[in-house]
């Protein structure tokens, strides 16, 4: 029997006999005329091989949930400073501040903005969008993007409907889109200049989440209406529900803020190893406050150096001239004094991250930030400034958990090797052959399906399409040095631990003797 090894999910061939071989194979004899030794049978035969071999494979070791994962390597000893933001990094939100967003935008949009009462009866749809998606501000459709800018075919909704693929290409000529459409055209190009926007932060749920439920009440009752004024109605909506979701919030700590009794352990590591901790927020102070004294105690302004609320991030990373000003905690306004030095129990509102490095002296690799934007708290830092970078990315939970059903192992493992199987016969002609190279190609659909829908229904994995990484993974991994589902995971490392990342596999080095 014809033996098969795989390596890296790659398919090796080994046999003495290179008849048997080329009679699994649609390679060419060497005669003078070539000769097909395929049939029907024998692709059944190939098909029966690789499956029973699936079978055999024992399941991979399961992810750990509470890892730190490497895409560059960080030395942790050289870190003398940490940083990190507040909203979705330190504080971690639970499911009903999603609700309450939805309805206080949804509430918003009915009594300024002048829509329909009847969109009050529109209530939020859990797990129905993904963070990392692009809308499309001109056609007002949602979709996912991969790291080459291809669509995913099966994940572009306008309103709550699915969009057939035929649809799509009416709509965009290709199935990839061109950069300067998803990014504007010039590096710094804003929502107004881009035609599409990336909705990379998990405030930006349920912004999707009312989007869609209101475009899709105006389709369905026949109402005109345009993409981008729904739109950016939508996105004021929410942005300016803020300051009352805060009050909210803040008077309901344990509703909508996830306890999480190790972060104070974690800050006590960090200060017993001669670490400096600071914090850049774009949340008001009062906020802030109430959540970490939920989260950590009375006391937490003792373990930071430095505290800036209401930064206005990423301006506080991009702009060169911005006043850093004073709060007062008492009068709750701000001191217009000059600032000349940063004082540790001071509360700082504003300001730039050039005024940061320059009055403290903080800079380089020696200072570790963590947040959970990939852009606006992440981007800037490690381009502009050499800083190391953390994400914190809750999703993670629920991917990991995903990733470790067996299920979806045995899918995972079975989708891969069909389709190297695919691979090597697709060049067969007969009609009959093709045949089964149809039903194969049929299977290996369904299975993407599956192994999608288990994810999230309509856009599957936030990391990955079918195949390829998302266009969000493209970035996450490009401006984030580690990241991990919640900032507590790194007690499970030492203040000197070295993150190293895996040697990535490239397409030409599938067999090669060092893989």
């Amino acid at each position: 029997m014809l033996l098969c090894r795989f390596i890296n999910n790659n398919r090796v061939l080994s046999t003495n006999n290179y008849t048997l071989l080329e009679k699994l194979t649609c390679g060419k004899s060497k005669t003078k005329t070539p000769l097909r030794f395929h049939s029907q049978r024998r692709l059944e035969e190939a098909y029966k091989i690789i499956k029973t071999k699936c079978q055999s494979k024992k399941l991979p070791k399961d992810v750990n949930p509470k890892a730190v994962f490497a895409c560059n390597e960080l030395d942790l000893k050289e870190v003398k400073v940490y940083g990190f933001d507040y909203d979705y990094t330190l504080a971690c939100y639970k499911p009903s501040l999603d609700y309450l967003l939805y309805n206080l935008g949804r509430q918003t949009l009915i009594e300024q903005y002048k829509y329909p009462e009847e969109i009050s009866k529109l209530e939020y749809q859990p797990g129905f969008a993904v963070r990392g998606l692009h809308y499309d501000i001109e056609k007002g459709v949602l979709l996912k993007l991969d790291s080459f800018l291809q669509i995913q075919f099966g994940s572009v909704y306008k309103g709550l409907s699915p969009l057939s693929n035929e649809e799509v290409l009416k709509l965009y000529k290709n199935r990839i889109i061109p950069i300067a459409y998803v990014e504007g055209h010039t590096k710094n190009a804003s929502e107004s200049h881009s035609k599409m926007v990336q909705l990379a932060d998990l405030f930006s749920v349920p912004e999707m989440g009312l989007i869609c439920n209101v475009a899709d009440y105006f389709e369905r009752n026949h109402i005109d209406y345009h993409p981008e004024i729904l739109f950016r109605d939508i996105k004021s909506s929410i942005r300016n529900s803020h300051p009352v979701m805060h009050k909210i919030v803040a008077q309901n700590l344990s509703e909508y803020i996830e306890s999480n009794d190790k972060l104070r352990p974690f800050f006590d590591r960090l200060v017993r190893a001669n670490k400096k901790l600071f914090l850049v927020t774009n949340s008001p102070y009062g906020f802030v406050n109430k959540g970490m004294e939920f989260m950590v105690g009375p006391d937490w302004k003792d373990y930071f150096d430095l505290l800036i609320v209401q930064a206005r991030k990423p301006r506080f990373f991009t702009d060169v001239s911005r006043p850093i000003r004073v709060f007062d905690e008492q009068s709750g306004t701000h001191i217009w004094d000059r600032v000349t030095k940063l004082e540790k129990g001071v509360i700082y509102y504003e300001g730039t991250v050039k005024q940061l490095q320059d009055l403290t002296g903080w800079r380089g690799h020696q200072v570790l930030y963590f947040g959970d934007h990939p852009y606006s708290d992440l981007a800037d830092v490690t381009l502009e400034h050499g800083w190391r970078t953390g994400a914190i990315i809750t999703e993670l939970s629920h991917e990991i958990a995903t990733l470790n059903n067996p299920e979806f192992k045995k899918n995972a493992n079975w989708l891969q090797m069909l389709t190297q199987l695919i691979e090597d016969h697709q060049d067969c002609e007969d009609p009959d052959e093709q045949k089964i190279l149809a039903k194969w190609m049929a299977e290996r659909d369904k299975l993407r399906n599956d192994i999608k829908y288990v994810f999230n229904k309509q856009f599957g994995s936030v990391f990955r399409t079918y195949h390829n990484p998302t266009y969000f993974s493209r970035r996450l991994f490009r401006f984030a040095d580690i990241y991990t589902s919640n900032i507590a995971n790194l007690l499970n490392y030492s203040v000197n631990h070295t993150f190293y990342p895996r040697r990535g596999v490239m397409p030409h080095e599938y067999i090669s003797y060092f893989v």
